[in-house]
């Protein structure tokens, strides 16, 4: 094994044109794919994180039927205090659930007292609902980054419309699940940028006003958003948490539902687009190695025939020379993924020194941190492998086949 090995670099070596053109093409195609990867997963990650660190939290929970009518905001497909109070004691016994906030969510009308609008009002506890939607609090454009009883914070969308400071002063008029409607005065706290775009319309409230605005007997929450402390972990995490709710015993688990962020936002399909484009980036690696290596090593076997008819001929098994060719293609592989990943790493480290900053939504001057996972290293440098040894098996199998003397008669 040894001597195939020295014959082999010894083959890449003495071609040495031909075999730099082979890996710097290997090399390019991992650096793009590296960087690609990088860059692409890290803005995923990033949307990701916006959609859900501002607005929606990593998992809710909802009352079984309440997601089918969540546009309407349905109030009488909301959870009894009762009911409320057995989640909240299952989710304080899962470590993987970092915090949850309460949220009651209905429709109402917005007035300055000189213009109406309608906006969606979301119930909360305001210390619970920062901790499990951090971002909430670096949406607030204007105003104070708190909430207190008898304050609202606005959208910038009816902000502007209705040329609205903090500090000013407006009412809120409801219609409870009974059908009355009631109505409540409150404090402009804040304005809150939206994430998704100028259509935004969610406000905030504090919970205890939100029972009070639309008279309940007792506290009921239509939605319960949950945060977990490992988000790569979120399938496994949302089963844990139907499975214990689902133990606790009671009406709980045929009375609820549990989903993730991924079954309600329409991001979703942006992530899914970003890891099929990262799919067809991988295959174009393919592609590229396996048509370098194969015509090179195609390339190697005409241009050596007599040198492969001398070897058979003197006895060198055809397994030998089937070895001999393979090792070459696969340290030509090797040699091209280890230049690309460390050009690759590279890279991207100026990409993140250069402060690169984009838009999403209403959000400006979010700043690009792209990260190289050392898994994805590993499969690429994988792919790479094994591409480079199926490349030159076709090659090295014809130069295995070949018989001596017609070999050592080829001029």
């Amino acid at each position: 094994m040894r001597n195939i090995i020295k014959i082999a670099v010894r083959n890449i070596l003495r071609y040495r044109r031909r075999s730099l053109l082979t890996i710097s093409l290997v090399t390019i195609g991992v650096v793009f794919v590296t960087v690609f990867i990088s860059v692409s997963g890290s803005f995923k990650n990033m949307m990701i994180g916006q959609i859900t660190d501002s607005m929606l939290g990593h998992i809710q929970i909802h009352k079984k039927g309440y997601l089918m009518s969540i546009d309407n905001l349905p109030l009488n497909l909301s959870m009894h205090s009762a009911a409320v109070k057995k989640i909240e004691a299952v989710l304080g016994a899962i470590p993987e659930v970092e915090s949850y906030s309460l949220r009651i969510k209905f429709g109402g009308i917005f007035s300055n007292f000189a213009e109406s609008t309608n906006i969606r009002v979301n119930a909360v506890y305001p210390e619970k609902e920062f901790k499990t939607v951090p971002l909430l609090t670096g949406r607030i454009t204007e105003g104070k980054k708190t909430l207190g009883r008898g304050e609202i914070l606005i959208p910038e969308l009816i902000a502007k419309g209705m040329n609205i400071k903090p500090g000013d002063t407006a009412v809120i008029i409801a219609t409870n699940r009974d059908g009355s409607v009631n109505g409540a005065q409150f404090s402009v706290a804040g304005i809150l940028s939206s994430v998704t775009g100028p259509g935004g319309r969610d406000g905030y409230i504090h919970y205890d006003d939100g029972v009070e605005l639309l008279r309940m007997a007792e506290p009921e929450t239509g939605e319960i958003a949950l945060r977990i402390k490992d988000f790569s972990r979120l399938k496994k995490a949302e089963g844990l948490i139907k499975n214990r709710l689902a133990a606790a015993g009671g009406d709980i688990a045929d009375m609820i539902e549990v989903h993730t962020w991924e079954s309600l936002s329409p991001f979703i399909n942006i992530a899914k687009m970003i890891d099929l484009m990262t799919i067809f980036i991988r295959v174009m690696l393919i592609a590229i190695v396996l048509i370098s290596i194969m015509n090179v090593m195609l390339m190697a076997v005409y241009e050596r025939m007599r040198e492969i008819g001398t070897i058979a001929a003197i006895g060198t098994m055809p397994g030998k020379i089937l070895a001999m060719f393979m090792t070459e293609g696969l340290f030509m592989g090797i040699a091209g993924s280890i230049l690309g990943n460390i050009i690759g790493i590279f890279t991207v480290f100026i990409i993140n020194m250069s402060n690169i900053r984009f838009n999403f939504g209403m959000q400006t001057g979010l700043q690009l941190r792209a990260v190289i996972n050392p898994g994805d290293i590993i499969v690429i440098s994988i792919i790479v492998t094994i591409i480079s040894l199926i490349a030159a098996l076709q090659p090295a199998f014809k130069a295995s086949r070949m018989e001596p003397i017609k070999a050592l008669k080829h001029v």
